[in-house]
Formats: C-alpha cells, sequence, structure tokens
C-alpha cells in the first residue's frame, strides 16, 4: 500500500517529521511525503488555505503516475480536502478529519488544541461538515504560531499542556492535537497533562489502511 502524505505549507522540516511518524505508526505500508513548494511557509487561517490550494492540485497528475492508493492532507485544516477529491483518481483524507473520527468513535466527546485564534473558526466549519459538532466540547486556540510548535520549546509545551488540561477539566475526554507540527510532542504531552491525546498523523495512517481494505 502506498500512502501520500502532501503537505499543504513549504516547510519541508515538518513533512519530514510527518513522514516519520506515519511509516512508525504503519511500518508495513510505503509512506511518500511531498511539501508544497508553491504554499506559504505555515497555513494559518483560510487565506493561507487558499492560497495552497492551487500548489496542491498541480501535484495530482504526479499523485497518479507513482500510483498513490491514497493520499491524506497533512495539514490540520484539511487544506483543499473537498478540491482534491473531487480531482483525484484515488480516494483523500485529512489528517484533522481523521483525528475527529477517532476522538468521536472511540471516546465520544473530545476537544482540540490548536495553534492560533485565526485558525478556530475553520477547524468549527470542518466539524460541522463532517457531521461531528454534537461530539466536539471546544476548539481552544493555545496562541502559539504553527513554525513555533513544530520547534517545540519548554515554553511552546507549557503552554499547550495548559490548554490541553483546561480541555480536561472542561469534560473533554480526550484532545485533538490541533496541529501536524504537534504530531512529535504527542509524548511529551501526555506525560504532562495525563489526558489521551489523539494524532492526526497516526489515525490517518491508520484509517487509509482501512479504507484501503474496503476497496480490494
Amino acid at each position: 500500500m502506498r500512502i501520500l502524505y502532501i503537505n499543504p505549507n513549504s516547510t519541508a522540516s515538518m513533512t519530514d517529521q510527518i513522514v516519520g511518524i506515519a511509516r512508525a505508526a504503519l511500518p508495513d505500508a510505503e509512506i511518500v511525503g511531498w511539501t508544497n513548494a508553491e504554499g506559504p511557509p505555515a497555513i494559518e487561517g483560510p487565506e493561507d488555505g487558499a492560497h495552497a490550494v492551487i500548489g496542491l492540485k498541480k501535484l495530482l497528475p504526479e499523485a497518479k503516475g507513482i500510483g498513490a492508493d491514497l493520499i491524506v492532507i497533512a495539514c490540520f485544516d484539511d487544506t483543499g480536502l473537498e478540491e482534491l477529491r473531487a480531482a483525484a483518481h484515488c480516494p483523500v483524507i485529512g489528517i484533522g478529519q481523521a483525528a475527529y473520527v477517532i476522538g468521536a468513535l472511540a471516546f465520544g466527546a473530545f476537544s482540540v488544541v490548536t495553534t492560533l485564534p485565526v485558525s478556530v473558526p475553520v477547524l468549527e466549519e470542518n466539524i460541522a461538515q463532517y457531521g461531528l459538532a454534537g461530539a466536539c466540547i471546544a476548539v481552544r486556540a493555545s496562541g502559539i504560531p504553527v513554525l513555533a510548535v513544530e520547534e517545540g520549546s519548554e515554553p511552546v509545551r507549557v503552554r499547550l499542556s495548559e490548554e490541553i488540561a483546561a480541555a480536561g477539566k472542561e469534560g473533554a475526554r480526550a484532545v485533538a492535537m490541533g496541529c501536524a507540527g504537534m504530531s512529535h510532542l504527542r509524548a511529551d504531552l501526555f506525560e504532562r497533562t495525563r489526558v489521551p491525546l489523539i494524532d492526526g498523523v497516526i489515525a490517518s495512517a491508520h484509517l487509509a489502511r482501512a479504507i484501503r481494505a474496503t476497496l480490494i
């Protein structure tokens, strides 16, 4: 099985991180990672997302050429999901979408901790469109930019832990980590908060395998 993770932003280090986590989660699959060179350095709000879609769509012919069995949009905003799904030769899912599905199915009540406030309406709209608004308690902004999250400094970890813990106290049975750049922090953030954390990269890898199995 060949799963193609496409990072809508132009930060290649984030793509490498995402691919490493997906490969560890699904070692029996071939995981390929591409970076959208025409995208902004980070996706922070709807304007960045709209800017990234053009480059994403340009990658679809090559995705077909390599025989990708499934494409994963490796941005928690699920940037361009509907556009790519309509044009791609194979199923397309997003890491945000995957995290929400796991949150609803496995926990019933989940929250999201994301980056900047500008991302909150995008995520809330996505959750509503997926029909999962009833399972989502809140989308919480940490106030930390995407690239700072990826760097993962101690102050960043402390701030994310504060929001995760607050979400747990508010009634969330699990928290979806609302940025692909948080994936490598999952173990540390869990140790600090003891709140179950859903990583969209891992969730998307396993859902990709399940989707592929239903199509054979």
